[in-house]
């Protein structure tokens, strides 16, 4: 059951990674986002290390739920 919620945890993460950098960089140009790779690399490590923390964080507190 731990693996369900850091899974759900980490879909979470994800989906909530997307939806800030929409809202991040709605004012660039398309042109922009494909060709400029330094966007690539900081928004996408944004993307996966809030993906991380949110499956910790929905692990840690399912495991505290239980012990609880």
């Amino acid at each position: 059951m731990v693996y369900v919620a850091g899974i759900i945890g980490f879909l979470a993460g994800f989906i909530l990674g997307q939806l800030l950098l929409i809202r991040w960089l709605k004012d660039r140009s398309r042109k922009d986002l494909l060709t400029d790779k330094s966007l690539h690399y900081r928004y996408g490590i944004f993307n996966w290390l809030l993906s991380i923390l949110c499956c910790y964080l929905s692990v840690k507190f399912y495991l505290i739920m239980i012990a609880g």
